[in-house]
Formats: C-alpha cells, sequence, structure tokens
C-alpha cells in the first residue's frame, strides 16, 4: 500500500483535521501529512483552490492512498480503525456506543459549533453568554462525557478507557471550551485534562500554536 497523504487545513482552525490526524497518530498508521493554509479566497464556500485540488466536496481533511480519495473525517477515522482495530472499543456493543457518539458530534452539536469557532491559540478572558442552543448543547456534552466516563471509562482517562476514534472526535471540543472560558463541571474539566496531556494532542498543539497563518474572518469573532 502506497504511503497515504493526509491533507489538512490549519491546525489551529480546522478541528475536522484534527479528528482523523489523532485517529491516525493513535494507531500508529504512518501518513504525510499536506498542510493548505485556509482562508482569502473561496473561504467559507468550499471553494479554495488548492482544497479543490485534493478534495472533491472542497473540505478538508482528505485521504488520498494511491489514487483512492477519502474525504469525510469519519469516514477516514473508519479506515484507519480497520487498519487498527484498537482505535475502537473490543467489545461489540460498546463499540456501537462509540460509533454512535463519534456520529453524534459528526453530524450534531450545531449550535455550539457555530458559536465556538475553533482558535486552538486563543483564550478569552470571560465565557460569553451563550444562546439558549448554544447552552443547550453544552448540557448534553457535559451529560455525555459524565456518563460515558463512569460507565465505560474503567481505569483510564478517556471516554471508553483507552483512547478511541470517540475522544478523537471530541478532542477538538475541549479545546474549545479552553478558548472560550467555558465553566465547564469538573468531569468535564477532568476529562480535557486528559485529552490535553496526550502526548499526540501536544505535538498538534505545538504545532497550532507556532502556525505563521491566520484567518482574519475568525480572528475578527474575538475583537
Amino acid at each position: 500500500m502506497p504511503t497515504p497523504v493526509l491533507h489538512i487545513g490549519n491546525k489551529n482552525y480546522s478541528s475536522w483535521s484534527m479528528r482523523p490526524w489523532l485517529a491516525l497518530k493513535w494507531g500508529g498508521i504512518p501518513f504525510q501529512e499536506h498542510i493548505i493554509p485556509l482562508g482569502g479566497e473561496g473561504y467559507g464556500r468550499s471553494e479554495i483552490k488548492e482544497v479543490r485540488a485534493v478534495s472533491p466536496s472542497g473540505r478538508v481533511p482528505a485521504l488520498h492512498i494511491g489514487d483512492a480519495v477519502i474525504h469525510e473525517s469519519i469516514a477516514i477515522c473508519e479506515w484507519a480503525a480497520e487498519q487498527s482495530p484498537n482505535l475502537w472499543p473490543a467489545d461489540p456493543i460498546v463499540r456501537a456506543q462509540a460509533r454512535a457518539v463519534a456520529a453524534e458530534m459528526h453530524a450534531g452539536f450545531f449550535a455550539l459549533r457555530r458559536d465556538m469557532s475553533c482558535n486552538v491559540r486563543r483564550r478569552l478572558a470571560r465565557e460569553p453568554d451563550w444562546p439558549e442552543d448554544t447552552r443547550k448543547d453544552l448540557e448534553r456534552l457535559f451529560e455525555l462525557w459524565a456518563g460515558l466516563r463512569v460507565r465505560f471509562g474503567g481505569e483510564g482517562q478517556f471516554l471508553f478507557g483507552p483512547r478511541s476514534i470517540a475522544d478523537a472526535m471530541f478532542a477538538p471540543v475541549c479545546t474549545r471550551l479552553r478558548t472560550y472560558a467555558v465553566k465547564a463541571p469538573q468531569a468535564a474539566q477532568s476529562y480535557c485534562a486528559a485529552v490535553f496531556a496526550d502526548p499526540v494532542f501536544k505535538d498538534w498543539e505545538q504545532a497550532a500554536e507556532a502556525e505563521p497563518w491566520t484567518i482574519e474572518q475568525t480572528e475578527a469573532l474575538y475583537r
């Protein structure tokens, strides 16, 4: 098999790129990464020329394996799990539940994602006053994390014990809580601390902080 190439956006902003990148790294799957700085002409409309050249959807991430292109985060994660089955829980029922919450993150939490754009290196001084639908998303998030860690976390610090694709899907949300100074319950704080302490996540975070690129539309949200 040729070495896969993962095309991603700026590590500071591209939460969807972070998810499969973590999964591939946690799975021990060799790959090359290609960063495409986002912003500028076509940004927000899936019309950035450099992204269109590697992704049929006009969005990153996109994984190239020879002539094949996989262009959705959750699909890339599933491919990674086929190479490294430890990325999902071993028990079939627990594995189905892990897949369910990963899919919930992929397809839901619209208000949270709308109001908390990803900016790994940014820190607000105080938490904004969220609209009702965003508060409901946060309540669901905290309930979900706490319940999963109690039921399945065991002695581990992650949602299902060892690191899994479910954690890869929620890791960018931890950065959002930190960025926006969200007053999270202790269980959520503990989970985010485990994510932040993970050495693979730290590699991504350090690279995000060192990036020279900015997206003006995103940065304007914090002024």
